[in-house]
Formats: structure tokens, C-alpha cells, sequence
């Protein structure tokens, strides 16, 4: 590998050049990838609810709708707007009262049924239905320029219309995300590395990668908003410190090889190489865990971010050596004093007390692990945004005006008699927070032969196979009565038509819920198994990989418990994946304090000796590293209006702070408890001379 090195240092510029020109395919590639802002399309096919709405598109040429309130309205200028909406390119159809009745009837002669559905005082309702599904561009499209038709007593409530507000905030955002977390990167190391310019450099090389990162995503076709929108915020962090081992084995190289930059470099690639592959090999098994979800948005996340880790290695050992010997001058010449220089009084002091940390582990473990298990988890989408926002506002319109907050889809044999369809739907009706029910026959009577239902009522409720009704509930969707309202009404629905289903936004979340509530067991297990293994061949060791783990999983629970202790609850994304990233990305700290403790001790040092000189060499690459993700990740947090992404930054920044502050305190204390039981279980842990000595001494 030095040969390698040492070439690469001497084709400097050809790697600059190459580096460079691979920007021109990353740019197209990233406008080519298509992003996905329907979290609910992630879930795996297999669901009859996801079935269902394929059906819908199939078979009814409609994969959205939209609830529609309008307040304060003439009815003839209802129709009119009406009119309006039906004219948008990509609406199929919209259903109101006067599809049934004509609006020159008084109210009180519709029949009690769509008066409920469609009229509520001064305020009624449409049902405007899409022909494309809920993220399209076709429909997020339609209902823009719905928005635009409609005037200030109007209001469009709907999935297309969250996911709509989605697209817009994050694509506003993801820019300020990238510098923010770029800035504030660049302050800590500023603090923390020995140059101005080095800082730069660094995120001069990190950016490339992330640019190539996100350019190869082409090869997927496309990735989620959340991916898309936490790509660059992570790569930055988890990355970092591959950057900062390279430029401290430059240094340290530079010192073997005097006036011999490029050796230096060469040696100092190949130390680099060899380290951080170690290093990011646990990093990437934390992201390839997450690839285990049967929700599909945690395979778009694992397998972008591990491909971001390797892609980060890569520029880490090729145009970072370049760029630092390229700007090797101006690095010489803005140095200046290391302010994490000497931690060997803080570091004493650690060690010396290691009781107090036991004992704080302790004391924290229980309320740590309570805490975690009982953290709030949400699942409604629509709450991980502004309440002020478009989408927002029309829900809780939609749902003062008509005391509806979500529709379910019954879609039954259409061929079911109408007997056993009146007699479901008086069932239906009886569940407890139904408003109403909408079928065929409320819309145009039971005793309406075929011949003579209206063409366009026919199209909108029927197709050659199936028939649709609208069910609508006063539950919000995601909430434990919906949930419960939705399986009551399956089981009906089943008992008429064994191949019948309930379908639409709630039983789509109800699901959502169901399956991430399986994956985050999943990936807890795998993302620790997959590092217990990795750090058992590392060290060839039984116990080590057990306290690693367990000292990087105190500090998870203890960011997981936060919240519970905050009151506050958490989107369902972030629970998932914050144990396999926290875990992957920060077991590094302990796994470098234990290589040097191991070296140590293989030497022949004394118990308390090693420790004292893993902490204290280790300490200051630690708490450079946790500060680094910290900064990349804290500023996002702050600025975001996503909860999704804000509350990822928020875990993966304090996460960061806990993990250095946990494997500072606590790891030592583990090493000093534990010694003898480490060094019995480990192969070759203490080294010959150590055993030597350790014959000797007995």
C-alpha cells in the first residue's frame, strides 16, 4: 500500500484532474435522480392496503384525492370553482352534492346522508379525486394549481397536498442545510486542527465525495427526501475523521522523512488506508443494518450512506493527499497552537476517578433504559410539519367545518348484492367514530337499475371488477382509535367480501406502523450484531466487543430517554434509525481508545499505565471527531422545519455529545473494572512481553 501511496502523492495533480472532471457525470447524475417525498410509498407491496391503492390506479384511474372545504360560498360560485378544478390537468373528477341533487333544491330536501357528507352551514365540501398517485409529479402538480384556483375560503386537505408542502420546504432547505453544517464543521476545526487552511481542505475533499455520493444515486433511480436532505449533514460527520487521521499521520511522517514530503504522504496514505477502512467498516455495518427494514426508506438511507463511507475512504486517501500537498505552504504558514494539544490533566483526572464514572453508569442505567423503552413515537406524517403550513391549515379546516379528519376507501366486489351492501354499510355506519359513509347507492338509491346510473357517477365508483365507497372519520390518522375504527370496519368489510379491503391514508399509516415497529427491533438486533462480530475479529476478543457495545449503547438510551423525560415524542424515522447510526458512527471512539489500550498493555504496561496513555492519546481525536458530527448535525437540527430531518439531527448531534462524553468516562472505568477478564478473554491481548512480565511477577 505504500507504493500505492507514494504514487499517489507524486500524480497529485492527475488525481485533482480526475477529481475534478468526475464532478461533470455527479451533477448530472444528481439531476437525474429523482426524489421521492411520499414516505407512505415505501411500504413493502405485499400490503393489502398498497395493493389497493394499485387497484385504485389500475382499475379507477385514480391514485389521490383531496378533501376540499369551502366556507362562506354562494353555491353557484361553488359550482363554478368546481368547474375550475375539474379543468386542472390531472384531476379525474370531483365529487360534490350536485352530482346527486340540484343545488337550486333547498338543503333540507337532500337526503340526510350527503347533507352530512357535503353541507355543514355555511361551509361544504368537494372530494376532488387525481388520476396519478399520492407523489407524483402529476399530482403534487394538480394540486398546485388547485391552490392557485382557490381563493382564501377554500381549503385542500389530502396526502398530496402534506407531501406537496414537503417537496417545497425541503427543496428550499436542503441547500442551507448543506451550509450550515459546513460552516459550523469548519468552525469546530478551525478550533481543533493546527491550520487555517487545512479546515478547507477538508471540506473541500468531504464535498467532493458527498457530490459523487449523490451523483452515483443514479444507479437507484431515486431516494427519499429524507435521504436526499441527510446525505451531505452525515457523510460530513461520519467522515470527518478520516481526514483528520490523514493529516496526523502526514505530520507524524513528515518527522521520519525530512524534506521527503511525498514519502511522508505515501506512508502516511497507507497508514490512513489501513485504519480507516477498520474504522468505517463499522460505520458502514450500522448503515447496511438499516438495509434490513421491510419499509423500504431504511434501504435507500443504509445503502446511499454506506456507499457515501466507502466513496468518503476513497477521496480520503486520493484527493485529500493531494489537495494537502498541492497547498502544502499555506498550511505551513497559517499554523497555530492546538487548543486540544494537552489533555493530560483532564485525562488524569478521568482515570484517576474511575469509580465515579461506575457509579454515575449505574446510577443513569435505569432511568436510561426506562426512558427509552417509553419515548412517545408518532406516526402521522402530517405532525412532523408546521402547523402553519397549507396542508395543516386544511386538515384542521376540513376537520372544524365537518368534524372529519380522514376518509377510508371500501373497496368491495361489484358484484355484491345490494342487500348484503346496504346491511355492510349500516354496520359501517355503527362503528364507533364514523361521520358517514358515501357509496353508489346513497349517491343514486338502491333501487337504481344499472342502465340507469349516471355515466360519470358509474366511472368515479365502479370498474369492471370492483366498487368503491368512501368511508369518513372523525380519528386523525396514525392514533390508536383509528387504528382500532379501521380493523372493525375490515372485519365487516370481510365478512361480505372475503376479497374486499379498507384502504386510504389511515390504513396506509396503520400499516407504516405496523411494519417500522418490526424493523426497529430488527435493526437494534442486527446493527449489534453485525459490530459485536466486527469488533470480536478486531481484537479477537469475547469480552471486548460485549463492554464496546454496551458502553456505545448506554449512550443511545440515554439520547433515547431524553425525550421521554422532555415529554416529547418522536417521528417514527428517527427511532428507527438513530441505533444504527449513533452505534455505527460512534463505536469508533471506543474501538480507537481500545487499540491503543491493547497496544499498551501488549508492551508490557501496567493495567492503570495503559489506560492512562489510551485515554489521554485518544482524547483528543475523540472529542475532535464528536464535535465535528455535533457541528454537522446540530445546525440542521436547529434550522429545520421537517421534523422527519430535524429530529434525526437533533438525536445524531446530542447522540454525538453523549458517545464522546460516555466512552471518555465510562470506557476507561470499563478497561480498569475489567482488565483482568479482558486480557483472559482476548487473543494475544497482552503480547509476550506482557506474559513475560505478568510470569515474573508471580
Amino acid at each position: 500500500m505504500v507504493k500505492v501511496g507514494k504514487w499517489i502523492a507524486r500524480h497529485r495533480i492527475l488525481m485533482l484532474l480526475i477529481g475534478v472532471l468526475l464532478i461533470i457525470p455527479s451533477v448530472i447524475g444528481i439531476a437525474k435522480t429523482k426524489v421521492n417525498y411520499d414516505l407512505l410509498s415505501y411500504l413493502p407491496d405485499h400490503l393489502e392496503t398498497v395493493k389497493g391503492q394499485d387497484i385504485l390506479v389500475d382499475e379507477f384511474g385514480m391514485g389521490a384525492f383531496s378533501m376540499v372545504a369551502v366556507e362562506n360560498m354562494d353555491m353557484k360560485d361553488v359550482q363554478k370553482l368546481e368547474k375550475e378544478f375539474e379543468k386542472v390537468s390531472h384531476v379525474q373528477d370531483v365529487l360534490w352534492y350536485d352530482d346527486v341533487a340540484d343545488i337550486s333544491l333547498p338543503t333540507e330536501m337532500i337526503p340526510k346522508d350527503i347533507r352530512k357528507a357535503f353541507i355543514n352551514g355555511d361551509a361544504t365540501m368537494m372530494l376532488v379525486l387525481f388520476d396519478d398517485t399520492t407523489s407524483s409529479d402529476n399530482s403534487m402538480e394538480a394540486l398546485t394549481q388547485l391552490r392557485k384556483i382557490a381563493n382564501k375560503q377554500c381549503f385542500i386537505s389530502g396526502m398530496t397536498g402534506i407531501v406537496t408542502d414537503i417537496k417545497n420546504i425541503a427543496m428550499k432547505e436542503l441547500p442551507i442545510y448543506v451550509v450550515i453544517a459546513a460552516l459550523l464543521s469548519l468552525v469546530v476545526l478551525e478550533i481543533t486542527s493546527g491550520s487555517f487552511v487545512v479546515p478547507f481542505l477538508f471540506l473541500l475533499s468531504i464535498g467532493l465525495a458527498i457530490l459523487y455520493n449523490l451523483g452515483s444515486n443514479i444507479i437507484l433511480g431515486e431516494t427519499s427526501y429524507i435521504t436526499q436532505a441527510l446525505t451531505a449533514v452525515l457523510q460530513l460527520g461520519v467522515t470527518m475523521d478520516y481526514s483528520i487521521f490523514l493529516l496526523n499521520s502526514y505530520e507524524e511522517n513528515k518527522k521520519r522523512f525530512p524534506g521527503e514530503k511525498e514519502r511522508a504522504m505515501g506512508h502516511a496514505i497507507a497508514n490512513t488506508f489501513k485504519s480507516v477502512v477498520g474504522s468505517s467498516v463499522t460505520t458502514v455495518a450500522g448503515f447496511i443494518a438499516l438495509c434490513v427494514m421491510t419499509f423500504a426508506l431504511g434501504r435507500d438511507l443504509g445503502i446511499v450512506m454506506a456507499k457515501g463511507v466507502v466513496i468518503g475512504v476513497i477521496c480520503c486517501v486520493t484527493i485529500l493527499p493531494a489537495l494537502i500537498l498541492v497547498f502544502d505552504k499555506p498550511i505551513e504558514k497559517t499554523r497555530h497552537k492546538l487548543l486540544l494539544s494537552n489533555m493530560d490533566r483532564p485525562s488524569a483526572f478521568i482515570t484517576k476517578h474511575y469509580k465515579v464514572w461506575i457509579v454515575a453508569f449505574l446510577v443513569l442505567l435505569l432511568p436510561a433504559i426506562y426512558g427509552n423503552n417509553h419515548t412517545k413515537i408518532y406516526y402521522n406524517i402530517a405532525d412532523s410539519l408546521p402547523a402553519t403550513l397549507n396542508s395543516n391549515v386544511s386538515i384542521k379546516k376540513v376537520k372544524d367545518d365537518f368534524g372529519t379528519s380522514n376518509m377510508h376507501i371500501v373497496m368491495m366486489d361489484k358484484n355484491m348484492s345490494a342487500r348484503d351492501k346496504q346491511q355492510m354499510f349500516k354496520k359501517i355506519d355503527k362503528v364507533k367514530g364514523v361521520k358517514w359513509t358515501i357509496s353508489m347507492s346513497s349517491l343514486i338509491g338502491p333501487s337504481v337499475p344499472d342502465s340507469m346510473i349516471p355515466k360519470d357517477v358509474r366511472k368515479m365508483m365502479q370498474s369492471k371488477d370492483y366498487e368503491l365507497a368512501f368511508v369518513s372519520t372523525k380519528y386523525e390518522s396514525a392514533t390508536d382509535p383509528v387504528n382500532t375504527q379501521i380493523k372493525k370496519i375490515d372485519k365487516i368489510v370481510k365478512s361480505y367480501d372475503k376479497s374486499g379491503m379498507v384502504i386510504g391514508e389511515a390504513p396506509l399509516m396503520k400499516d407504516l406502523q405496523d411494519v417500522t415497529d418490526v424493523d426497529l427491533v430488527n435493526v437494534n438486533i442486527i446493527s449489534i450484531a453485525a459490530i459485536f462480530v466486527i469488533i470480536l475479529i478486531i481484537f479477537k476478543s469475547i469480552s471486548l466487543p460485549v463492554i464496546l457495545v454496551a458502553v456505545i449503547e448506554f449512550a443511545i438510551m440515554i439520547n433515547m430517554a431524553i425525550p421521554y423525560y422532555q415529554g416529547v415524542s418522536l417521528p417514527f424515522v428517527a427511532s428507527i434509525v438513530i441505533g444504527a447510526i449513533q452505534l455505527g458512527a460512534t463505536v469508533d471512539y471506543a474501538i480507537l481508545m481500545t487499540t491503543r489500550y491493547q497496544k499498551e498493555r501488549s508492551r508490557g504496561k501496567d493495567k492503570m499505565e495503559a489506560i492512562s496513555i489510551a485515554h489521554k492519546t485518544s482524547m483528543p481525536s475523540i472529542i475532535s471527531s464528536g464535535l465535528s458530527f455535533f457541528a454537522a448535525t446540530f445546525g440542521v437540527a436547529c434550522y429545520s422545519q421537517v421534523e422527519m430531518i430535524g429530529s434525526i439531527c437533533t438525536l445524531l448531534a446530542r447522540g454525538a455529545i453523549i458517545s464522546m462524553v460516555v466512552v471518555l468516562l465510562v470506557l476507561p472505568a470499563m478497561f480498569m473494572i475489567f482488565d483482568k477478564l479482558i486480557c483472559k478473554t482476548s487473543i494475544g491481548f497482552l503480547g509476550k512481553k506482557a506474559k513475560a512480565q505478568t510470569s515474573e511477577a508471580k
